[in-house]
């Protein structure tokens, strides 16, 4: 458990007596929903009310007792004794406010009825349905991963309505996001923004309303690379911006912006394609919460990554599968917030991959596990390997390091495939250095074999044949090359010309070298069994894979120019 105040780790694990619930000032409730929204007829004096989550009542249902909850008072008329009696009775069973529809009528009895019971009365338009109400304030109630955000650092990771307070800060005028389909997720509610008729309704039915020219409107944003600017179409509508939310080829949204008064930052365009990439990232964690199932299975994967074979069960998984590693190919100062970018975009990779197909964190990495049915290759393997590496750094800036496991027939030897994967990526690490890469377990194998030789010891001292001790012990006295040149000879199979070319010396310096060798330390390139066992050796000790003491023999077997 994570101490949020001082940022360190909680050990104890916290019973229900230790839990509070998040329970935001209606003050803070109110300023997020905005006074098109949500108005205040009455809020007592005195202590800050903090509120919990809204409550819908039926009139013919009995009023349960809810502490710091806001009842949404459906049916409830200004002129009605019983509508006055429910405000009181809300307020003697724990509720802080009371919401009406303000359909025009004098609000008096009930202002009086909250007055003399000293509960918040608060009223919504006429024309915003409750259900779209209830959303809105359990939104507005949810417990935002920051405090109060004024920078993109500052707003926690899916919290959107922060995110478009930040944008509308930033670029200067109200903001609102949108998805695909042109529900609205989250708005700005920045005080002397100007919005225009078609947002408030936008925002009072959560969906942009229908006219004549949002198709076209909306096809010109998505086929667009960048922002888009409109034009006022006239009286009464505002100019806007607009930019489609990507994450790789994947539409996640829009992000609109009214240009009104005050006007948007001279930069606004600039700006607001930097707030497009930003803004992935939080869309794609915001969906997260909304499927509990998967986030179970993810779960289950973690633990059969490390090996628990009772988590397969849990996964539900029958098709042969694949595990795919994914790394930041350059260090990252933040290595954790690093793998929680990566993984959000893995997981999108992922469901167009297959229903079932997952991407989650574990000790070491980001992990995807693939279901691979039937006539999948593993070139198709590898393409998605490279579209997700494509994907992350278009998005992030990111450039991966991608190992592919063995394709194995079951859940439960999923272990097996990810201790493959992970040793494709240590070869890709070892091999290419920083440099970005997908390879698969196929491609390596000989590479991973020499790793498992590695480490157990194949190139500890005591076992060096004496050609190879003295070899290297002669090229450090003497500062020759000789180890270096018979290990490039060798790895070109004995082709003169090829290995001159490694080394860049003369194919004659070369044969001279070679000569050299059984005259000053006895090496038999005639026997091929001391051949290979020289040519392994030498491949050890250049990976410098030795033991406390013996190390500096890496450099002595780097060809010397």
């Amino acid at each position: 458990m994570i101490d949020r105040a001082s940022g360190g780790v909680v050990t104890r694990v916290p019973d229900a007596a230790m839990v509070r619930p998040y329970r935001p000032e209606l003050r803070q409730v109110l300023e997020m929903l905005g006074a098109h929204v949500l108005t205040a007829v009455y809020v007592p004096e005195g202590a800050a009310l903090g509120v919990a989550e809204p409550v819908v009542h039926d009139p013919d249902d009995p009023l349960a007792e809810r502490d710091g909850a806001v009842l949404l008072a459906v049916g409830a008329r200004a002129d009605s004794r019983e509508s006055a009696d429910l405000v009181r009775l809300a307020a003697a069973r724990g509720y802080r406010a009371v919401v009406v529809k303000d359909r025009g009528a004098d609000l008096g009895p009930l202002l009086a009825a909250a007055r003399s019971a000293g509960i918040a009365l608060l009223a919504a338009p006429a024309d915003i349905p409750w259900r779209h109400l209830d959303a809105l304030l359990t939104a507005a109630m949810t417990e935002p991963g920051s405090a109060i955000a004024t920078t993109y650092a500052s707003v926690g990771i899916g919290d959107l309505f922060s995110l478009a307070n930040v944008i509308a800060a930033t670029i200067g005028g109200a903001t609102c996001i949108e998805d695909p389909q042109g529900n609205i997720l989250a708005y700005s509610n920045l005080p002397h923004q100007e919005i225009d008729e078609i947002r408030k309704q936008g925002i009072l039915g959560r969906k942009t309303p229908a006219r004549p020219t949002n198709r076209a409107e909306y096809s010109r944003v998505f086929r667009a690379s960048g922002p888009v600017r409109f034009a006022s179409l006239g009286p009464g509508h505002i100019p806007r911006l607009a930019v489609a939310v990507r994450a790789g080829a994947q539409l996640l949204g829009f992000i609109w912006i009214l240009d009104g008064v005050p006007p948007v930052v001279p930069q606004a365009m600039d700006l607001l394609e930097n707030a497009g990439r930003i803004a992935a990232l939080h869309m794609l964690r915001a969906r997260t919460p909304a499927d509990p199932a998967r986030q179970r299975r993810a779960e289950a994967l973690r633990a059969l990554l490390d090996g628990d074979a009772a988590a397969a069960a849990r996964l539900g998984m029958t098709a042969p599968c694949v595990v795919v590693a994914f790394a930041p190919a350059e260090p990252t100062d933040e290595p954790g917030l690093a793998l929680a970018r990566i993984v959000d975009l893995v997981g999108l990779c992922c469901q167009v991959w297959h229903d079932e197909a997952l991407g989650v964190t574990a000790p070491g990495g980001v992990y995807a596990l693939l279901p691979v049915p039937s006539g999948i290759s593993q070139e198709r393997l590898v393409r998605f390997a490279e579209d997700a590496a494509a994907t992350v750094l278009r998005s992030t800036g990111l450039p991966l390091q991608i190992g592919l496991g063995s394709v194995v027939p079951g859940l439960g030897d999923v272990p097996a495939s990810r201790r493959l994967a992970d040793r494709v990526l240590r070869v890709l690490r070892e091999t290419n250095g920083d440099a970005p890469g997908v390879a698969t377990e196929e491609q390596m194998r000989s590479r991973i074999a020499l790793l498992d030789l590695i480490e157990r010891g194949g190139a500890a001292p005591e076992l060096l044949l004496a050609p190879v001790r003295d070899m290297i012990a002669y090229d450090a006295e003497h500062g020759t090359t000789y180890a270096a040149t018979l290990l490039e000879y060798l790895d070109a199979f004995g082709e003169a010309a090829k290995a001159a070319a490694a080394l860049s010396v003369h194919e004659n310096t070369l044969r001279y070298r070679i000569r050299r060798l059984h005259e000053l330390f006895g090496v038999d390139l005639g026997d091929s069994t001391e051949r290979l066992v020289i040519w392994l050796q030498l491949r050890l000790l250049r990976a410098g894979r030795l033991s406390p003491g013996t190390t500096g023999h890496r450099g002595l077997l780097s060809p010397r120019r």
